[in-house]
């Protein structure tokens, strides 16, 4: 592989993705599932310019490394800095709940069901349940805005889905310890768990003040948007060397961001550049990995074994209803009720993504099963992607969620 073949593949990429857009928006088609049909199709009718380069390029784009460091942290401090730690408190109850005893749940739930349903170890299917229990919503966040749907809705799934990444991904560091070493101590475990949440938040916090304080004394657009990028990679980086949760830690700074540093120390117009500059950014990291998440994926080899993925695509979903209409009413005793109609969205509108690839991509070949773990993955995530995505339109216009439909029944 060489650079020019690199950046050649890259803007390539770009181009499709361009294209897409388009024809996403004239086909009135989520942006997300048009891409990784984009990339299905060009997966399939090899065209010549784009299969000439993946020859050259390395077999995956879609290695843990790109996925987890590269990507990762731009899309999460994108999300956080968006996020109103006003419409955060209003449902803090039921945002915390779904992302730690939510993600546990549906770790279980669908692990033990893969384990009594396709005969995967224990362990393995948990590190599966851990994998796949993350959600993805960025596809039907965009839905959501087109249709005018409640705010605060948004707010819910959205930092649900910041949230509980961080959560998933501790867990699943916590089981893959467990499998290499063929055994799990819960209490360390738990420990482990509580330590990584607490200590990368720490970090993300501090780290936000510290940058915020220093955009604050100065006035300069390009500076101020350096010292954000400085800190969304940097925290991030930080708290994985000190083997705490990397993804907290830039939630955490995203928020203190958004929520005091552009408030209080950048002029608007940095603010404006600040927003302009993220939301670019995220733009082209998630065209990129749902266009290469399409190019990646084997039709040939989900297809010959479409019995066990649909076993998975079910255990999954059985994991998600049981967490959200489980753990909901418990919050809906102690905080704002959160409507019953909307449990249903928070179900259906809970996609996988490219962090469950990225985790599931990072296991080594010493591990026992990960072929098998890697194609239930691939699996859902397309599943996940393309059906979920393509359906949850239909369902939010049934159910009447809108900004203007009644939204306590």
């Amino acid at each position: 592989m060489t650079a020019s073949s690199a950046v050649e593949f890259l803007i390539w990429l770009l181009i499709a993705a361009s294209i897409i857009a388009m024809l996403a928006k004239r086909l009135n088609l989520p942006y997300s599932v048009s891409l990784v049909l984009g990339g299905l199709l060009l997966g399939a009718i090899r065209f010549p310019a784009v299969s000439a380069l993946q020859q050259e390029l390395p077999a995956h784009w879609l290695t843990p490394d790109v996925i987890l460091i590269l990507f990762l942290p731009a899309l999460i401090f994108e999300g956080s800095i968006r996020i109103d730690m006003r419409d955060l408190r209003r449902d803090i109850v039921p945002l915390l709940l779904l992302a730690t005893v939510g993600v546990l749940t549906a770790t279980v739930v669908t692990g033990y069901t893969v384990h009594w349903l396709l005969g995967l170890p224990v362990l393995f299917a948990l590190l599966f349940g851990a994998i796949i229990s993350a959600t993805d919503p960025i596809s039907v966040l965009a839905i959501f805005k087109d249709l005018k749907i409640s705010k605060r809705l948004a707010v819910i799934i959205e930092a649900e889905s910041l949230l509980n990444d961080g959560t998933a991904v501790v867990l699943f560091e916590i089981l893959l310890v467990g499998v290499l070493a063929g055994t799990l101590s819960p209490l360390r475990g738990g420990i482990q768990f509580v330590l990584a949440v607490v200590g990368g938040a720490a970090i993300g916090i501090v780290s936000g003040f510290l940058v915020s304080q220093l955009t604050a004394r100065i006035d300069d657009a390009q500076v101020e948007i350096t010292f954000t990028t400085i800190l969304a990679y940097g925290c991030y980086l930080l708290a994985h060397q000190l083997h705490f949760s990397g993804v907290i830690a830039t939630v955490a700074a995203g928020l203190v961001v958004g929520n005091f540093g552009a408030k209080t120390g950048m002029s608007e117009r940095t603010r404006m550049a600040l927003q302009t500059f993220w939301e670019y950014l995220a733009f082209v990291i998630n065209s990129l990995v749902f266009l290469l998440i399409g190019l990646e994926v084997r039709i040939g080899v989900l297809a010959h074994s479409w019995r066990t993925i649909l076993i998975a695509i079910s255990a999954v979903l059985f994991g998600r209803i049981i967490s959200v209409y489980a753990l909901i009413p418990i919050s809906n005793l102690i905080s704002e009720v959160i409507p019953f109609r909307w449990e249903h969205v928070a179900i259906w509108g809970g996609l996988r993504g490219s962090l469950a690839l990225a985790m599931a991509l990072s296991l080594g070949t010493p591990v026992r099963y990960r072929d098998e773990i890697l194609t239930l993955t691939f699996g859902v995530v397309v599943f996940s992607i393309l059906v979920q995505g393509l359906t949850i339109k239909p369902l939010v216009r049934f159910l009447n969620i809108t900004s203007k439909g009644v939204e306590n029944k």
